[in-house]
């Protein structure tokens, strides 16, 4: 027999969006939350990611609206001075116990670890056993449609021979015995990650082979900052590049003119358009690796050889393949957030998960009608291609106009932190921020209208 759980709400999955979604309904409207998830605590992939991991963003970007992440200071010292700060894995999983600990002070939300979702509002102890269920009328939120792959719960995407030496990113940072070669195998952020890491520890540039099926496009994270200026500054820097571009190749071009786009090696037209932020300094000790494979993903490890889609590569008999080739972001189908079955998480504005969630808790709270809400809030999705990515940009600015008409929910996103396009209330506007809005003002139709031809998306009616 099941134990009925009171709540208004199932919010499954324990991650940033869910803890984003949960943290802004509950302080906005009054409702008791229940909160699931199969991870022995809260903070999602976090709990088990890579050790020497970092936000690829700043802090104050991350996490949920009522609680800063991190101090919103800028960093003093090393190679990132001037640039606000990026928290670790230890400081965002401490966060978000630190933010779970507020909610069940709350008396609003309640949350069961090591929980399996099983459907109809059924969840059941995986240390127990012991099954519960949410009555009538509980609202199902679905935080797990864009969960992402990571390497340690992940197996690598290709053969491994029992004399390969494959580890996931994850053992990376055990390794006790010096190998001859590291081969990274992975295109995104995450084999980024690795290479400086390694880079950090003293690795040889020449030890170093990177496997890397397509060349990644990157922010330059200097630009991607929670000043108004800097932000809306490189928006409009966008819109004047997208309105000038003769076709995709050309605008990414024009962003790396304009010190917004970065790649690794400039005689390579990049593919893959995901764009996380990338550091100058990064870029500078990424680009000391010169053995780098661009034959095809791997496709079988031995001892030695590497068979990938196009050749066959010969490797250190002791070398260490290095698994970082998850799918860390999904590309599902854009559904509206509000649906007859459940709330489905997605992001709204243009890259920004958590605030994209907190906005969905926020007009949960405040707004009866689903169509209105899906009005106001449609979803954006992220992109892979750089096609995609002229595209997400179109959704996220319509979306951006469309949450922002309604004067209480602009002036709830002008005071949380994870809005990136935020200006914040008795905000002393400096002349930049002005240059910035009127550069935007200027360029943002004409931007728009040509990111929509290249982004294969119909004009808005």
């Amino acid at each position: 027999m099941a134990t009925t759980v009171r709540a208004d709400y199932l919010v499954v999955g324990a991650g940033a969006s869910g803890m984003a979604f949960t943290d802004a309904l509950t302080d906005h409207a009054d409702v008791r939350v229940a909160v699931v998830d199969r991870r022995f605590g809260v903070g999602g992939h976090w709990l088990e990611d890579y050790p020497f991991v970092r936000l690829h963003q700043a802090s104050a970007f991350y996490g949920v609206a009522s609680t800063l992440l991190g101090e919103g200071r800028l960093q003093d010292h090393g190679p990132e001075t001037g640039l606000q700060e990026r928290a670790t894995e230890p400081e965002i999983c401490a966060y978000f116990a630190r933010v779970a600990d507020r909610l069940l002070e709350s008396g609003r939300a309640e949350f069961f670890p090591n929980c399996e979702y099983l459907g109809d509002g059924e969840f059941v102890s995986c240390i127990s056993g012991e099954r519960f269920e949410v009555g009538p009328g509980c609202r199902l939120v679905d935080g797990r449609y864009l969960a992402p792959d990571i390497p340690a719960t992940t197996p690598a995407p290709f053969e491994v021979a029992e004399d390969a030496r494959v580890l996931p990113v994850n053992d990376l940072a055990r390794v006790s015995d010096a190998p001859g070669q590291y081969v990274v195998v992975g295109s995104g952020k995450t084999a980024t990650d690795a290479c400086v890491w390694l880079l950090s520890r003293g690795v040889d540039p020449g030890a170093i082979c990177w496997v890397r099926p397509r060349d990644p496009w990157m922010f330059n994270r200097a630009v991607v900052q929670p000043d108004p200026a800097v932000f809306i500054g490189m928006v409009a820097d966008v819109m004047a590049a997208a309105e000038a571009a003769t076709s995709l190749e050309d605008l990414f071009l024009r962003l790396e003119d304009a010190g917004i786009m970065l790649r690794i090696d400039t005689s390579v037209m990049p593919t893959m358009a995901k764009a996380p932020t990338l550091a100058t300094w990064e870029l500078d000790q990424l680009r000391t690796i010169e053995h780098v494979v661009r034959l095809g993903h791997v496709r079988r490890a031995e001892a030695g050889r590497l068979v990938l889609d196009r050749a066959e590569l010969t490797t250190a008999r002791d070398a260490v393949v290095v698994h970082c080739a998850a799918s860390g972001l999904k590309y599902p189908p854009l559904v509206p957030i509000w649906g007859p079955e459940a709330i489905t998480l997605q992001a709204i504005r243009t890259g920004f998960p958590c605030f994209g969630a907190a906005l969905a808790g926020y007009v949960e709270a405040t707004r009866e009608d689903d169509a209105e809400k899906n009005r106001l809030c449609p979803p954006t999705p992220f992109a892979d291609t750089m096609t995609d990515w002229a595209r997400m940009n179109v959704l996220g600015a319509r979306a951006a106009a469309s949450f922002n008409s309604e004067p209480d929910i602009k002036n709830w996103a002008n005071g949380v932190a994870l809005n990136p396009a935020r200006i914040p209330p008795r905000y002393d506007r400096p002349a930049a921020l002005d240059d910035a809005l009127g550069r935007l003002r200027a360029h943002s139709a004409a931007g728009i209208a040509r990111l929509e031809q290249l982004g294969g998306v119909p004009a808005a009616a």
